[in-house]
C-alpha cells in the first residue's frame, strides 16, 4: 500500500481491497454515532465531489474548504484531490462576527471555489460583506452534488510533486502563511508517522482536533488511510464541553492511538470525576501523542 506516489492511488486502493470496511465515524455529541464512511463510500463521494469540482472548472485551482465539523470535510478534502485541485482548509465563519483569519487565508491564496454546506452557502453574502475576497468565488455545497456524478469522473494527472492541499498556520502571532504541501511530503510525513506510532490496518485513531488543522488532518484523518484503519471523530467543542467523552470513545471503540495538545490531558485530570475514570478501561491505548504547544512537565 505503501507505493503509491499520491493520495488518490491510495484512496481507490483501499477501497478495492476492502470496499465495505468502515474507515471513518462521527460522533454528534461526542457520543452518538451520526455520520460513517466506508472507504468505498468515500472514494465515490470524492469521485463525485471531484467530477462537479472539474465541471465547474477547478483542476488546477484552489479551493477553500468551509465546514463545520463532520465527514463533509473529509469527503470535500478528497474530492479536491479527485479534481486535481489544491485543498485550502480554514476554519468556520461564524454568524455576525469579523473574520480577520478567514479574511487573511481568503486574501493570500486567492481561491477561485468554495466548497461547503448548504447552510454555509446560504450565508455567502453576508460573509461576503465582510470578506470582499470571496464575493466573486464559486461556491458549491456539498449537499448539492448528485452522487451519479462519480461515474463521471476521470482521474486528474498527478505526479509525486503535485500540491494537494494549502496549510496555514495558526495566526496566533501573526498573519496566517501558507504552506504548500505535496503528495510526496504527505505521503512521506505519513509514513514516517506510521512507523514511529506502529500503525497498522488495526490501528483504531480517536480524536476530536479541528480538521482544518495540521494534527487533525494529519494525524487523525490522513494517518488511518495510510495504515488502513479506522477513525473515530467528534467535534472540539464536544472534548471542551466535557472531556470524558474523548476518554470514553478511547475505551468504547477500543482505540490505539490519540492524542491532541498538552491542555487536553490536563482537561482530563482536572475535570473527569474518580467514578468515571473508574468506569474505562483504556488498555488498548498504546499510542498517547502529545502536540501543537510546549509540553509541560507533570
Amino acid at each position: 500500500m505503501n507505493a503509491h506516489h499520491h493520495l488518490v492511488d491510495l484512496l481507490q486502493a483501499r477501497a478495492l481491497a476492502s470496499p465495505g470496511r468502515r474507515a471513518y465515524t462521527f460522533l454528534a455529541d461526542g457520543e452518538t454515532e451520526s455520520a460513517a464512511l466506508t472507504w468505498a463510500e468515500l472514494d465515490g463521494r470524492a469521485r463525485a465531489l471531484g467530477a462537479a469540482l472539474v465541471g465547474q472548472g477547478a483542476r488546477g485551482e484552489r479551493v477553500l474548504l468551509l465546514f463545520p465539523p463532520g465527514l463533509d470535510f473529509v469527503a470535500a478534502f478528497f474530492g479536491c484531490l479527485y479534481a486535481g485541485a489544491v485543498a485550502v482548509p480554514c476554519h468556520p465563519p461564524r454568524p455576525h462576527r469579523d473574520q480577520p483569519r478567514l479574511r487573511a487565508i481568503a486574501c493570500d491564496a486567492r481561491p477561485g471555489f468554495v466548497l461547503t454546506t448548504v447552510e454555509l452557502a446560504g450565508r455567502r453574502e453576508a460573509l461576503g460583506a465582510r470578506v470582499p475576497e470571496l464575493a466573486g468565488v464559486v461556491w458549491i455545497a456539498v449537499e448539492t452534488v448528485d452522487p451519479r456524478g462519480a461515474e463521471r469522473w476521470a482521474p486528474p494527472s498527478l505526479a509525486a510533486e503535485t500540491a494537494a492541499f494549502l496549510q496555514y498556520t495558526s495566526g496566533s502571532t501573526a498573519t496566517p502563511k501558507g504552506v504548500m504541501v505535496t503528495h510526496a511530503n504527505l505521503l512521506h510525513n505519513e509514513g514516517m508517522i506510521g512507523a514511529a506510532f506502529a500503525q497498522d490496518e488495526d490501528s483504531v485513531v480517536v480524536g476530536w482536533l479541528p480538521l482544518y488543522h495540521d494534527m487533525g488532518l494529519i494525524g487523525n484523518v490522513l494517518q488511518p488511510l495510510h495504515a488502513g484503519g479506522r477513525c473515530v471523530l467528534m467535534a472540539p467543542v464536544a472534548f471542551l464541553q466535557k472531556p470524558l467523552r474523548w476518554l470514553a470513545a478511547i475505551s468504547r471503540y477500543r482505540a490505539t492511538t490519540s492524542g491532541g495538545p498538552n491542555f487536553a490531558y490536563d482537561l482530563c485530570v482536572r475535570r473527569i470525576a474518580a467514578e468515571d475514570r473508574a468506569a474505562l478501561d483504556l488498555a488498548s491505548w498504546r499510542v498517547a501523542f502529545n502536540g501543537a504547544e510546549p509540553v509541560r512537565a507533570a
